[in-house]
Parts: C-alpha cells; structure tokens; sequence
C-alpha cells in the first residue's frame, strides 16, 4: 500500500485522534519498551512518552516515516515491515492503533509480535472489527464492477470469536476482546467521502483516469447518501475491535 503522508497528515487525523482512546490501555512504566507498530506520522508513537521514555515506531511506508521523523526529530522511528522484525524479547508493549487490518496474514505477523514481546508483555491494538465500512466497500465494488473492473483493496476484518484463536496460536493469551461501532466523521464537507476513498482505496483507484474516478466517486455518493451523510458531512461507518493479549 502506498501512502501520501501529507495527505493522510492533513485529511485522516481523526485516525490518530480516536486512538488517544487506546493510550489509557497501555500502563505508564519509565522503565518499559514501547513498539508502536504501523505509527504512520507518528502522533501517538509521540504521545506514549507520556507511558514511557523508552518508545519505537514502526511502520513499512517510507513516505509516513519520513513525516514522523519531520514531525517528531529524535524519536525512533524504523521503516520495516511487521511481519520481519528482527528483535527477540525486546518490548514489554507492543501497541498498534488502525493497522493491522492493513496486513493480511496475521498468522504471521502475530508470531512477530509474540516473539518481539518480553516474557509477560503485552499487546495492545485496535482495528477494523467485522463490517467495517461495510457500505462504503459495498459502493466502491458495485462502482467498479459496472466498469468491469477488479476490486482488489483487501482488509482484513475479523470478528472478536475468531481473532481470538488466532492469537491463542501465535502464543498469545487474549485478556480482552471488545467490537463496537464508531460512526466516524469525515474532514472536508461534501468532499470527505471522496478524500477518504483516494486514500483508503489508493491500489484500485491509481491505474483509473481523473474522469473514471470522478464517476465512481459520484456513484459511491449518490448510493451512500441516504445513510452516511448527515446533511454536513460524510459519516464513515467505522466497526473496530480492541484488544489486550499477553504473551
């Protein structure tokens, strides 16, 4: 996935702002080790020095690390994709906020988390929680079939029930497991949904022409209307699921 930094910076900061939230599960310790992995621009990988002196972020895009050391000079931050980390027993947190749904096999990428956490460390993430954005993908698929063209953006959304096995299998004992909706508003008025969609679904949208994406969008809007706008702004309809796991 290719990311505009500035773009996501300036249009999405609501995906930092709501994981403030998650900050209240990591416990404040000087003396731990905090890996943020996919920190993107880095505001939270920030704000958990309030947990912390000792804090990493990670993330596989270039372009958002780049940001965060611009935005946050002096601060750890490591272009490398999760599913490689080379440490072992290195952290006592592992937080995550709006990124693993970005990684397909979690198999693996949990197996990376297990083996970078101490012996009793913990991780703590949000993500994508079954049915999220269930409308909006509804809308860009039809949108893109009528053109006979692929859906290829793939998340992965899982339900509590069936993420929790899957961290049993990575070595790791779940300690909470919660979905809940959350309704998200969309920065930029009547243009919000179609910002977000440049963003969010970037792969399929790059190859497409201003004119073809132009007609998507505006069929996206016209199904969506009814249901996710509120007569100012586009209302994303946001599913998540948090969880706290020990190794």
């Amino acid at each position: 996935m290719d990311w505009n930094a500035e773009w996501y910076e300036n249009k999405h900061g609501f995906v930092a702002e709501y994981g403030r939230e998650l900050l209240s599960c990591v416990p404040e310790n000087p003396d731990q080790s905090i890996l943020d992995l996919g920190c993107g621009t880095g505001t939270l990988t920030h704000a958990l020095l309030e947990k912390s002196a000792s804090v990493t972020g990670l993330d596989s895009s270039p372009e958002m690390i780049a940001k965060a050391r611009q935005l946050y000079p002096g601060m750890d931050f490591r272009v490398l994709d999760a599913r490689l980390m080379p440490w072992r027993n290195r952290f006592d947190i592992v937080f995550s906020n709006a990124a693993f749904h970005w990684i397909p096999d979690h198999g693996t990428l949990l197996n990376a988390v297990s083996r970078v956490l101490k012996p009793q460390g913990k991780l703590v993430c949000e993500f994508g929680a079954r049915l999220n954005i269930l409308r909006i993908r509804e809308a860009f698929r039809t949108a893109l079939e009528r053109r006979s063209l692929p859906y290829t953006t793939r998340f992965y959304f899982p339900a509590a029930e069936e993420y929790g096995s899957v961290l049993e299998q990575a070595g790791l004992r779940p300690e909470t497991m919660k979905e809940f909706d959350r309704p998200t508003p969309l920065k930029g008025g009547p243009d919000g949904l179609r910002n977000w969609a440049c963003q969010f679904f970037r792969e399929d949208l790059n190859n497409l022409h201003e004119e073809q994406r132009t007609q998507i969008f505006k069929e996206m809007e016209d199904s969506l209307k009814d249901e996710l706008w509120d007569g100012s702004q586009w209302v994303a309809d946001y599913r998540r699921i948090r969880v706290t796991a020990a190794r």
